[in-house]
């Protein structure tokens, strides 16, 4: 096989779990000989469709798209080699030699454009009829401020007398829309949307004379007209913090989405000039400042009231829910990666660190529940007043529902929804759990268990139509007491156990982490075959997700955003994954609780490190 045909084919693969694992070494263009880094070219992307003429994980641009580390991993430790299976000596490329049977010799940029014309043009996937329809929606549904794009409504339905607030831009909405936008290789959207919310960070935000910390980012944002004198309008954004949200609930995860997209763009554009602006680094810090903040606390997750993310109603998630705290991982990772370090954000840094490791150790250690875990619960003793207690939350066995026990697979697990003293919430909730896949706050054999449930439990969590927000739904009492009686969460509908196709994206980019896209595929072929029929719905009801929600909105974006950006990840793998993260063998090594010095006790990170790091 001639070198040319080598690299063509190992470009179009999607990067296997040796080369993912290969970025998290040092390597760098400096490892590479000069003729070879050279002529290591990086492309421009335009569009979906591009294949990189060398393999995503050869062809990175900075160390900055290898690692969130702040400072370079230790390649020589022996936890690092026993976990990965890699040798500690940098990376080194070969060069490639022209001879069919040798890899060796580099080659010229002149000599790339000459193998470009000699090789036959890949053939281009077309568009299916939904997708060209979900395109035109979404382009519909842009918002302009001063001419320029700024973000996407919330719902564009033509026949919605009444939108309430669905004609305006929220931020964790369009994040999937900022998605399809970027990978189909149009960033000033992501770009303005980035800049405009930022700015309205600063506003005073004020619900009945008091104003919450510095650092909370909207929930959503109107551009709106308003008259300067008879002659003269001008455009103002008009943002909502949740003083006018149902409930007067704060936007926890805004700030964290924000994060996340703010890394996004910089991965996917290759423009990490946006991240290094005074401004960006400044909001960076105040959101971080924000969720930091020393409180009353005993763990390291992150203390919210109910509805204050995707699930916005009251749905006893209050307390420390997985969602929030999957992304709060995963906006900590972002900002270790994308501040600029120095004398101001030295202690900022070391305090995302400290709050990273610990946080990662409680949600793997505390929140992990399967069949084993389960029936250790089953057997727990409660009451234990000491500091080497086993229960540790003083949860009763009598909390284990009865429906868990036949539902659990043998091969499967996944996090609690929940976790306070006394109390564990055991639903599976979608979003954190495929976030806690993406950002690697679950461990790799944690990952694969959760795939393994979706797998198992398919009728369940897909049915007719993907995915459960979270399951089961609250019946009967547990309807009525926790939600208040709530219409519009009643069993099986909306957030209470609904199925909504926006998670689709999430799902998808999960798979493609693990290497199991074919389940992503299998999910995505379904919502596939009614979403265009049935008008791009916001959520669908009943246990199966057959019916379209009985208050759904039509044509909405994130449904159209989610169904366009878990196609074009399956079509981009190399694209894919720049938005994952892997494990951070960094963090497994910092102990930050001081224990081991105080003479009390021995800190229980170590005796757990070893079933964390071992697959």
């Amino acid at each position: 096989m001639s070198a040319i045909h080598l690299l063509r084919k190992l470009s179009r693969k999607p990067p296997s779990r040796l080369h993912r694992n290969l970025l998290t070494s040092t390597f760098s263009m400096v490892d590479l000989p000069p003729d070879l880094a050279r002529t290591t070219l990086i492309r421009p992307f335009s569009n979906h469709r591009l294949i990189p003429f060398l393999p995503n994980w050869v062809s990175g641009k900075t160390k900055r798209e290898f690692s969130t580390s702040v400072v370079e991993t230790n390649t020589s430790d022996k936890n690092f080699d026993r976990v990965v299976g890699l040798s500690p000596n940098p990376l080194v490329i070969e060069r490639i030699h022209r001879d069919e049977d040798t890899i060796g010799e580099s080659f010229s940029g002149g000599e790339i454009g000459e193998i470009e014309k000699s090789e036959e043009t890949p053939l281009v996937r077309e568009e299916s009829e939904a997708e060209k329809e979900a395109w035109r929606i979404l382009e519909d549904a842009v918002v302009r401020y001063c001419g320029s794009p700024v973000g996407t409504v919330a719902a564009n339905d033509p026949g919605d007398k009444l939108p309430l607030n669905y004609d305006q831009v929220f931020i964790r909405d369009f994040v999937p829309s900022a998605l399809a936008f970027l990978l189909k290789g149009e960033g000033e959207i992501v770009r303005n949307f980035l800049l405009h919310t930022l700015q309205l960070q600063s506003w005073e935000k004020t619900v009945d004379c008091y104003s919450p910390g510095q650092g909370l980012m909207p929930a959503s944002f109107k551009v709106r007209t308003v008259a300067l004198d008879e002659n003269t309008t001008e455009e103002v954004l008009d943002p909502d913090f949740g003083e006018s949200a149902i409930g007067r609930v704060a936007p926890v995860d805004s700030g964290l989405w924000w994060i996340i997209l703010l890394r996004a763009y910089g991965k996917l554009t290759g423009d990490f000039s946006l991240q290094e602006r005074i401004d960006v680094q400044t909001g960076i810090k105040l959101i971080m400042n924000l969720c930091l903040a020393d409180g009353f606390d005993m763990f390291p997750t992150l203390l919210v009231t109910d509805g204050s993310c995707m699930i916005d109603r009251r749905m006893g998630i209050h307390g420390h829910p997985l969602e929030i705290q999957s992304l709060f991982y995963s906006a900590l990772r972002c900002s270790r990666e994308m501040l600029s370090v120095n004398d101001s954000s030295n202690n900022l840094v070391r305090a995302i660190n400290n709050r990273l490791s610990a946080l990662s150790f409680h949600i793997r250690e505390y929140y992990w529940v399967d069949i084993k875990k389960i029936n250790e619960i089953y057997r727990y003793k409660t009451e234990e007043y000491s500091t080497d207690a086993t229960n540790k939350f003083n949860i009763y066995p009598e909390q284990i529902p009865p429906w868990l026990m036949d539902w659990i697979p043998e091969q499967g697990g996944y996090l609690l929804g929940n976790l306070q003293p006394a109390h564990m919430d055991f639903r599976f909730f979608t979003l954190g759990n495929f976030w806690s896949v993406v950002s690697s706050l679950s461990t790799p054999k944690q990952n694969e268990a959760i795939l393994n449930l979706i797998e198992a439990k398919w009728d369940d969590i897909i049915g007719h139509m993907p995915l459960k927000i979270c399951y089961p739904a609250l019946e009967y009492d547990d309807w009525r007491i926790i939600t208040g009686s709530d219409p519009k969460n009643t069993p099986w509908s909306y957030h209470n156990s609904g199925s909504w196709p926006t998670l689709l994206w999430q799902f998808t980019l999960a798979c493609m982490k693990m290497g199991r896209p074919e389940l992503a595929e299998k999910a995505l072929a379904l919502a596939e075959k009614r979403l265009m029929a049935d008008r791009w719905p916001e959520y669908y009801d009943t246990r199966s997700g057959k019916f379209i929600g009985k208050q759904s909105r039509l044509y909405q974006t994130w449904t159209v955003a989610g169904f366009l950006t878990s196609k074009l990840l399956l079509a981009s793998p190399e694209m894919a994954s720049k938005l994952f993260w892997e494990e951070d063998y960094e963090l497994l090594d910092i102990c930050v609780c001081g224990l081991s010095k105080s003479g009390r006790k021995k800190c229980s990170r170590v005796a757990a490190k070893t079933q964390i790091l071992v697959r």
